[in-house]
């Protein structure tokens, strides 16, 4: 952590506290709390998960001249942000407050021991501490809302906005600790459930961000930004049926803004339904315009619908109108590895790792690039490249599973499948693979579990339609790159 204020490791705000004066008694903070939603305007987040992301200010009617990724995936982050903090973590404030009249070791004014800050020296840090956050200056928001948490250990406002602070330094476990606390100290303060959801959503973990999405959405049906969020976090969990009810009823509202088309469009098209893919796909095109961002995103929902030749042509007039687009190149590289044309295929790719050397998804596809020309030494390298950068790739631990598999190293296949699954419940090639891993382990019974898992995903027409879009499967890193709306 950085600055003269950073925690020392294992010290918990409690511990920072054990030395506090006596809590004050305190008057109700006299801002009044505005509805998170109001506040959360902000636009929504490696390839349909990293357009998504970087895509921000284009969210609602994008213009390509806002579309500048890199620089503007921070900003809209840092807007969200401040929303968030501004009118959710005011109620907590608030809440705390309260609390603190209540409290049985407070002072009144009188008790003849060493003063303690007044409800007006709180709020005077409180705000101070808002401001140096609005203005991105982390340390000293840290100081100020540590030093309220002395004072009143119980200022859930403080431990949401030190937990923003967290999210912003990407210290996403220590954000998640202290949004947890704030939870437990106020469970139906607003934005808390939504902001524990988007750090697993930053931090690519969408089987975990689920549960706190669905929640948000159960108690805020209105919400488009958790329903947005929930439905990308299904598709990427190769959930589509559920991806599609989830994201169809943001039509009214988003059937302006191409990237939630796209997603639609794929998600329809991975689930069967047909006319609503043709519906979406319909609507990208009257909306794209010329930019060379809508081109892309046509190129690719070309890919997914296995029509390559039409793909290429819309990928290779994006690259002409912008060469260093981030993730054309990556697109290219997938329709070139369809047409057979490897070559070209691995140079796209590493064009593209050359313009994102952060992004894990050109790694990945170069993995699986070189497993298919049957080089494992490469593929495995760059397996290990894109978990480095994403350590929560399903689809590269699979394909570490299948190399040590070849390798006949059986724990570690095993131990790189069951990742796999844990981050994407995986369908019939990931279990029929689990399961000859643990045949060679001699686990039988677990064996024919997993074939027998197979067996009965052969005989769903759902199913079997999902096999067929994974067959052919274009990563989406456009998507979680997004920064949410």
């Amino acid at each position: 952590m950085q600055g003269g204020n950073a925690r020392e490791p294992g010290q918990t705000h409690h511990a920072a506290s054990r030395k506090a004066p006596p809590l004050v008694k305190l008057r109700v903070c006299k801002y009044k709390p505005q509805t998170p939603e109001a506040t959360l305007t902000t636009r929504l987040n490696h390839q349909d998960r990293l357009l998504l992301k970087r895509v921000n200010t284009q969210i609602i009617g994008m213009s390509s001249a806002k579309m500048k990724i890199d620089r503007n995936r921070k900003a809209n982050d840092d807007r969200m942000l401040e929303r968030v903090s501004r009118s959710a973590t005011i109620l907590a404030l608030a809440i705390s407050l309260v609390l603190a009249l209540a409290e049985p070791g407070c002072l009144g004014a009188g008790d003849g021991q060493t003063s303690a800050p007044s409800h007006i020296d709180l709020e005077r840090t409180f705000q101070h501490g808002q401001a140096a956050l609005q203005a991105n200056d982390l340390d000293v928001a840290e100081t100020d809302f540590l030093k309220v948490l002395q004072w009143d250990p119980k200022a859930a406002a403080a431990y949401v906005n030190l937990g923003v602070i967290e999210m912003r330094r990407k210290n996403w476990d220590k954000a998640l600790r202290d949004l947890r606390h704030a939870e437990k100290l106020a469970p139906k303060m607003a934005g808390i459930l939504l902001n524990i959801g988007l750090v697993h959503y930053r931090r690519g973990d969408y089987v975990a961000a689920i549960p706190a999405l669905s929640s948000v959405l159960r108690e805020q049906p209105d919400s488009e930004q958790a329903r947005y969020l929930l439905g990308l976090c299904k598709l990427f969990t190769q959930n589509y049926g559920e991806a599609v009810a989830i994201l169809e009823p943001l039509w009214p509202k988003k059937s302006n803004d191409f990237m939630y088309l796209y997603a639609l469009s794929i998600t329809a098209n991975a689930s069967g339904q047909k006319e609503l893919d043709k519906k979406a796909l319909t609507r990208l095109v009257e909306v794209g315009g010329d930019s060379p961002e809508f081109h892309l995103m046509l190129g690719k929902a070309y890919l997914n619908r296995q029509e390559t030749e039409r793909a290429l042509a819309e990928l290779e007039h994006a690259a002409g109108i912008n060469p260093r687009l981030p993730f054309v190149h990556f697109n290219l590289g997938i329709g070139y590895a369809r047409t057979g044309d490897m070559n070209r295929a691995e140079r796209e790719l590493r064009r593209d790792i050359a313009i994102e050397p952060d992004a894990p998804d050109p790694y990945e596809m170069l993995g699986e690039l070189y497993a298919r020309m049957g080089k494992d030494s490469e593929a495995e390298n760059f397996f290990h490249e894109a978990l480095r950068r994403n350590s929560r790739m399903p689809d590269s631990h699979f394909g570490m599973a299948k190399i040590y598999l070849h390798q006949e190293k059986y724990e570690q296949a095993l131990a790189a499948i069951d990742a796999s699954m844990r981050f994407a419940p995986g369908g019939q090639a990931v279990h029929y693979m689990r399961g000859q891993i643990l045949s060679k382990l001699g686990r039988k019974h677990d064996a024919q579990v997993e074939f027998a898992s197979v067996q009965k995903m052969t005989g769903s027409i759902y199913t079997n339609e999902v096999e067929k879009f994974q067959e052919g499967r274009v990563p989406n890193p456009e998507l979680t790159q997004q920064s949410p709306p």
